[in-house]
């Protein structure tokens, strides 16, 4: 569940093909993200592991190893294997961000993942101003086209505005930017989730002017004018996302 997309998924209630590695590496990590197991706490040993989940040995490694390299967990000889602290965790991963979604993140959480959205994507609509090539410029309108056109959909909604930004990404040339399309997944379902809780059945509306006004700024190449609309459709998000 790591390839881009595969977040927004998760609003439909559909989640991505899964093997015994997938499962187990799912059922392990949002254990520990929602708190069900705790930081500190010794996982049980492989015997109880394969028999609980009814993997082979192999499986059950491979998965414990994928969520150290996300630092879930640490192993250690004659220890075993420790739910580390979040501090470890690489809240940059899609697959943790997932957890977290999933789990419902708490306000503080919240609050810490839109101070660091705001600095990137500001950044983001800065430098795609400057960089956009004429096809870049040519995806991010098609994309607007098609967030108002499925703007009664929720999922496809979602993908449509997350392309979009994750188009900005690309055309930032910027390759660090660019590999934190993660974030910008998990917004465009964190701003969602409470327009889906209250019945929104339309989406697309109340940013619709600022990502015009966005892409217009893009397509002349207008820096600080791109930065001042993607603070406008940030703070929407933020607002609904965090509520009053």
């Amino acid at each position: 569940m790591s390839e881009p997309g595969s977040l927004i998924r998760t609003l439909a209630g559909r989640q991505a093909a899964r093997n015994f590695h997938s499962f187990v590496i799912g059922e392990i990590g949002l254990g520990i993200v929602s708190g069900r197991m705790k930081v500190g706490t010794i996982l049980p040993n492989d015997a109880e592991m394969i028999d609980a989940y009814g993997v082979s040995r192999t499986v059950l490694r491979e998965a414990l190893k994928t969520l150290e390299a996300k630092g879930l967990v640490e192993a250690r000889p004659k220890v075993g294997t420790r739910v580390l602290p979040r501090s470890r965790w690489n809240l940059f991963d899609r697959q943790v961000l997932a957890w977290m979604n999933d789990a419902g993140p708490e306000p503080a959480f919240l609050h810490a993942f839109f101070d660091v959205r705001r600095t990137l994507e500001l950044q983001t609509a800065e430098l795609a101003a400057r960089h956009r090539t004429a096809d870049q410029l040519r995806q991010l309108f098609y994309w607007l086209g098609q967030r108002q056109t499925v703007a009664t959909m929720p999922e496809p909604f979602a993908q449509a505005e997350f392309e979009l930004h994750r188009t900005l990404g690309e055309a930032s040339a910027n390759p660090l930017l660019r590999a934190a399309n993660a974030l910008c997944e998990f917004a465009v379902v964190r701003a969602l989730v409470p327009r889906l809780a209250r019945g929104d059945t339309e989406f697309a509306a109340e940013k619709q002017a600022a990502y015009a006004t966005l892409l217009g700024a893009v397509e002349r190449q207008a820096p600080p004018a791109a930065a001042a609309a993607m603070a406008e459709i940030l703070a929407i998000d933020e607002a609904c996302a965090l509520g009053p």
